[in-house]
């Protein structure tokens, strides 16, 4: 009879979750094999098994945090107004940034200095990016924006978006209610603006 897998796919959700609230409790020096192993009920082995070393722990929790918000991305469906589906881009980051708070600040931060994704890691975390860029030209094409290059108003919404989840997961901009608000007038704002916007301005 074969022997039962011990280091599952359900084990390596638990420690890179683990790992994520971990290090957002108590920063990069708070992160060791050992404290991850306690905390996730397994052994370090385990850990070592499944990632190799440290590096590879921090690189698979930086892949998993833009799995999910690619996840997210996924169940936009482009419709025949792109403006709509750039809202729901707004919406899809924020879903994200409070359903992973542990991993936020790994995916878009630099908490480790010398933590350098492999290639196809960094593509796959960039592809969610080009996502809102190719909305921004369908918008573009469409003659809904006021011009522009689809790459720069892209830049302009992902900003947005970043700052206001950051500020939401601090806990700045209120209660639920008020965070909504807030979210919802922004990007209303903001795309409005876009629309008005002249090309070279």
């Amino acid at each position: 009879m074969a022997r039962p897998r011990t280091h599952d796919e359900k084990l390596r959700l638990r420690l890179l979750d683990e790992g994520g609230r971990l290090l957002a409790a108590e920063g990069p020096a708070g992160l060791t094999v050992r404290r991850l192993a306690e905390r996730a009920g397994t052994s370090p082995s385990a850990v070592y098994s499944l990632f190799g070393d440290k590096g590879g722990l921090i690189e698979e929790m930086f892949h998993e945090g833009f799995r999910r918000f690619a996840s997210r991305i996924a169940e936009i469906h482009p419709t025949d107004d792109p403006l709509a589906n750039l809202q729901a881009f707004g919406g899809a980051y924020r879903d994200n940034a409070r359903a992973n708070p542990h991993l936020y600040d790994l995916m878009f931060g630099h908490l480790f200095p010398q933590f350098d994704p492999a290639e196809r890691i960094q593509a796959f975390a960039m592809a969610t990016f080009q996502a809102l860029v190719d909305t921004v030209q369908r918008s573009l094409d469409a003659g809904l924006l006021g011009g522009g290059e689809a790459v720069e108003i892209a830049s302009i919404l992902f900003a947005q978006a970043h700052g206001l989840a950051s500020l939401e997961l601090a806990g700045w901009l209120g209660p639920p209610e008020r965070a909504d608000r807030v979210w919802r007038n922004s990007l209303g704002l903001t795309l409005d603006g876009l629309r008005r916007a002249v090309a070279g301005g």
